[in-house]
């Protein structure tokens, strides 16, 4: 039969890695992040104001008002609750993250609410402003010339610091618990409960990871919801010509639309559940950003603008159908972010975005309901 020694590990032979002090500080770690999260009430839904007649009702979830400042402090408080219960972060380890800068905003939050030192690895034209916050967080921040070697990049700070890649792109749609747990899709169907149109007829949001898209759109699945999920991308992405072929290796451009948008269709994309996607000119989106500032005050960022675009669309759509209902989409970040470069004519200029054809047309939904962008 074979002599085996040396092959296998002798009879009898228990080979314990357990930490008591590394599960201490873990357990430390998971309660601090939670705690975060009961601390940090529940995010406004915001009503846009549309004519009571037309008979549909539009809503934006406010996400600016995290204490990181944006949709993605969700997604670093559910990708920091996986690593580190996955046993992936502990005592002492570097985080790192490819990020355009709103995601790794709130993980420098959460890396020095730990004390853990956090990289986010960036490309050059990401914003000064949110550079800013990432190094008030006490992150650092790796800038690289090329966005597509951003994965590249991290992965390598990482393994030469003995850290831990988040890896937002791969690791979005499994981290969050898209069946509940006070999830963005819950949250936002408890606070209809009182509407006269308490199940909305579409839900817009825009695909970065393709986290909220896949969370939002499984959860509709789950509860049995009539809801449909529509998904914006920014021209040129990869989303859009990915899901309509049915080709998960198309390749894209990188967006001028921080947050939304990618080159490549990331793994956390998930097409199945959308249910419809709409191409948005990046003119349109920055014209609907300023748009949301005319209405109503509030200044956010060009992705809210990509899902405002979306969403007007389809409010016309329903309104011409003669539907009643309610469409619901996300204020993604606050516009302080963006001072430099999109509410900045001079920046508009300089990369050939004309607002002109579109501030007309959205203008015109405002006052008929009619949808006429620019061809």
């Amino acid at each position: 039969m074979g002599d085996h020694r040396g092959v296998t590990a002798a009879a009898g032979t228990d080979v314990d890695r357990s930490d008591p002090g590394g599960r201490a500080w873990l357990e430390r770690a998971v309660a601090s992040v939670e705690a975060d999260a009961l601390r940090s009430a529940d995010t406004h839904l915001l009503v846009f104001p549309l004519p009571p007649e037309w008979g549909v009702d539009l809503y934006l979830k406010d996400e600016s008002t995290h204490p990181t400042g944006s949709l993605k402090h969700r997604l670093a408080r559910s990708l920091f609750l996986y690593a580190l219960c996955s046993g992936q972060i502990a005592e002492g380890s570097t985080v790192v993250e490819a990020s355009s800068g709103s995601t790794a905003v709130s993980e420098a939050y959460f890396a020095r609410m730990l004390g853990l030192p956090f990289v986010a690895v960036m490309p050059a034209s990401t914003s000064p402003e949110k550079i800013a916050l990432i190094e008030f967080h006490g992150g650092r921040c790796h800038l690289v010339a090329d966005p597509a070697t951003v994965y590249d990049e991290a992965r390598r700070i990482a393994a030469e610091s003995g850290g831990h890649y988040l890896d937002q792109f791969t690791n979005a749609e499994r981290a969050t618990d898209w069946r509940g747990n006070n999830n963005i899709a819950e949250s936002v169907f408890e606070q209809l409960g009182l509407e006269r149109y308490p199940t909305p007829e579409w839900v817009v949001v825009g695909a970065g990871t393709g986290g909220t898209s896949a969370t939002i759109g499984r959860y509709l699945r789950y509860r049995r919801l009539p809801t449909r999920l529509a998904v914006v991308d920014p021209e040129g992405s990869a989303f859009f010509p990915g899901w309509r072929d049915g080709d998960p290796a198309a390749a894209g451009l990188p967006s001028r639309i921080e947050g939304i948008g990618r080159p490549r269709v990331e793994p956390s994309f998930v097409p199945t559940i959308v249910d419809r996607m709409i191409c948005v000119p990046d003119a349109g989106s920055l014209a609907a950003m300023r748009h949301l500032a005319t209405v109503t005050g509030r200044r956010a960022g060009g992705s809210t603008g990509t899902n405002l675009w979306g969403a007007f669309g389809l409010v016309a759509e329903m309104v011409a159908a003669g539907r009643t209902g309610s469409v619901v989409t996300l204020l993604c970040d606050g516009g302080e972010r963006y001072a430099h470069t999109y509410y900045d004519d001079d920046w508009l200029a300089a990369q050939g975005l004309d607002l002109t054809p579109y501030t007309p047309a959205l203008e015109h939904f405002q006052r008929t309901a009619e949808w006429r962008p620019p061809s």
